[in-house]
């Protein structure tokens, strides 16, 4: 059955990118429907919310209704969440004390579901002493805020009160939406992403992650109840919300940060490409280019999951493996010899998955001798049979 989210746009120049909202929105498979408060019309029409949505906008609460119904408890009722955004200092200061004389405010009164409100205005108004009393007001009583950023408004001038990304709220809503939550309580800890090793001050090695598999896994754990710690190595990615988020760059930064939380951990995914090898020397000073070819010695560096193997006790330990031939026989002898409950194997030569594509394809290889096939889907997909599989029977 389709989950339903009631979109509230109140009044400013931020209006525009709640269509982004929408439009992700409906992407994912889920209903919109959509008030507009009068101010917000005057920023952006409701004919293009209901463009993309493919439903009627709301905006008076006394125009002719389109069907024999309330419609501020009719939509109130068909929320499975209620969002504000851009949410303004005036719809929050109307809610927080219990005024309700639009569609918009009269609807947020009368439902139960989870309210939340993206604000969206000028730093001297976000910061305000009132606004921020109603802010904590609402807080209290369980209504949820995804906070705004700090940047540069469209006033002109710079600071808190910037409107939080769509991609960032609709991934705040998505988790709210998420049926499974079967990861309650439990501590997991992700690694993703690259580590580097450094040869001097301006160089170093790396390899291909974009760590999106990793940050996949850390959205799915997340959006099932966990508590995530993601260690990631340098990516380009946007940090998830809700997730504890740890950057480190090298080989021994990765070890220290796992380590250091093992023991506390239910579950371990260890999808980082970490650099098995580093420099043996490391140059202080830059190299400077000489006339003749350069030679750079190297070592072996930390085996992170060998090391977690030989600790592990109560542990779910997941590890990948990246392979570009013998992909089973080499994954099979990893799971064995890092002491592995699960270990998810890709083909790194396939021209549509792996490597900074949305998509992957793997093996997926248990200690139990179980082997799960699945076919090329999107990481997000991926990341939620995995855990599928671990938690089966547990």
């Amino acid at each position: 059955m389709k989950k339903n989210v009631v979109l509230g746009v109140s009044g400013g120049i931020a209006v525009y990118k709640a269509l982004e909202i929408v439009s992700l929105l409906v992407k994912k498979g889920i209903n919109v429907n959509v008030i507009m408060t009068n101010s917000a019309t005057e920023f952006v029409t409701p004919l293009s919310f209901q463009s993309l949505s493919q439903n009627m906008v709301t905006c008076d609460m006394f125009k002719e209704p389109k069907a024999w119904e309330i419609q501020h408890i009719s939509l109130a009722e068909k929320a499975d969440v209620f969002l504000v955004a851009p949410a303004t200092a005036n719809i929050i200061g109307k809610v927080a004390n219990g005024i309700a004389d639009d569609m918009l405010s009269t609807t947020i009164m009368a439902t139960k579901a989870k309210v939340m409100f993206a604000p969206a205005m000028n730093t001297n108004m976000y910061e305000n002493p009132i606004v921020q009393d109603n802010i904590k007001k609402l807080k209290s009583f369980g209504y949820e805020f995804i906070d705004p950023i700090e940047g540069r408004l469209a006033c002109g001038t710079t600071g808190a009160g910037k409107f939080e990304s769509p991609e960032a709220i609709v991934d705040r809503v998505l988790m709210e939406l998420y049926e499974k939550k079967d990861l309650l309580n439990k501590n997991v800890i992700i690694t993703a992403g690259p580590t580097i090793a450094p040869i001097d001050p301006v160089r170093f090695i790396t390899n291909r992650s974009t760590g999106k598999m990793g940050y996949a896994i850390a959205k799915e754990a997340r959006n099932r109840g966990a508590n995530v710690t993601l260690i990631s190595g340098p990516t380009a990615l946007e940090v998830p919300k809700n997730v504890n988020v740890i950057k480190v760059s090298t080989n021994e930064e990765m070890k220290n940060e796992v380590i250091n939380r093992f023991d506390n951990a239910d579950i371990v995914i260890k999808s980082a490409a970490v650099s098995d090898y580093k420099p043996k020397n490391y140059s202080a000073q830059k190299i400077k280019k000489g006339e003749g070819d350069l030679s750079v010695e190297f070592i072996r560096d930390n085996d992170i999951l060998m090391e977690l193997g030989n600790r592990k006790e109560k542990q779910i330990l997941v590890g990948f493996a990246a392979e570009s031939q013998n992909l089973k026989e080499n994954a099979m002898s990893k799971l064995q010899r890092k002491n592995l409950d699960y270990i998810v194997a890709n083909d790194i030569t396939a021209a549509d998955t792996g490597f900074a594509s949305e998509d992957n394809k793997v093996i997926i290889l248990s200690s139990n001798n179980k082997e799960i096939h699945l076919d090329k889907m999107s990481k997000e997909k991926i990341a939620s049979n995995l855990f599928d599989i671990i938690l089966e029977k547990r």
